[in-house]
């Protein structure tokens, strides 16, 4: 059972990291992040 909660814990840290943290050449090769965080200035200044 150790194995299994192991295993499932680093694969969600690797999730996490790939889907949130690790640049996307699609969107100007920013973290989705960093591209939401743009995203909402952008809107918010011309609001």
């Amino acid at each position: 059972m150790g194995r299994l909660r192991y295993s499932v814990a680093m694969l969600f840290k690797w999730i996490t990291r790939y889907n949130t943290r690790r640049r996307h050449s699609t969107i100007g090769h920013l973290s989705p992040i960093d591209f939401e965080q743009q995203t909402i200035v952008r809107v918010l200044l011309a609001a």
